[in-house]
């Protein structure tokens, strides 16, 4: 796999930003120019790539979602949980993986998880 497209309402880069970049401690890449004209933005942390792209209507994915490894659930989860973002845990769901499910600043679910 490439990466993982979600979408974002117009003008939602700077808080998507604030959530992806700050809070989860993804990296922003450039989007190519012919692509960077059309809003959105990309971030890689590992190799996990996600392009958030702007969509008009915008409709926010509840039960799609990308799920994101990480070295320390807890810590994520304390972060996001200070930051207002409610965080539901579901460990033992799945054998072996430690994990819960919350929201972005629009809506779109996202799943962190450690194994």
């Amino acid at each position: 796999m490439d990466h993982v497209q979600v979408a974002i309402p117009p003008g939602g880069e700077d808080e998507a930003r604030a959530f992806y970049g700050t809070l989860l401690g993804m990296v922003e890449e450039p989007k190519p120019p012919a692509l960077a004209v059309r809003g959105g933005c990309w971030f890689t942390s590992g190799s996990a790539v996600l392009h958030l792209g702007v969509e008009e209507p915008f409709a926010p994915a509840r039960k799609a979602h990308p799920a994101f490894l990480v070295d320390d659930l807890d810590a994520v989860e304390a972060v996001l949980e200070a930051a207002g973002h409610v965080c539901v845990r579901s460990d033992g769901e799945i054998p072996g993986v430690e994990r819960f499910h919350s929201f972005d600043p629009f809506g779109n679910r996202v799943e962190l998880q450690q194994v």
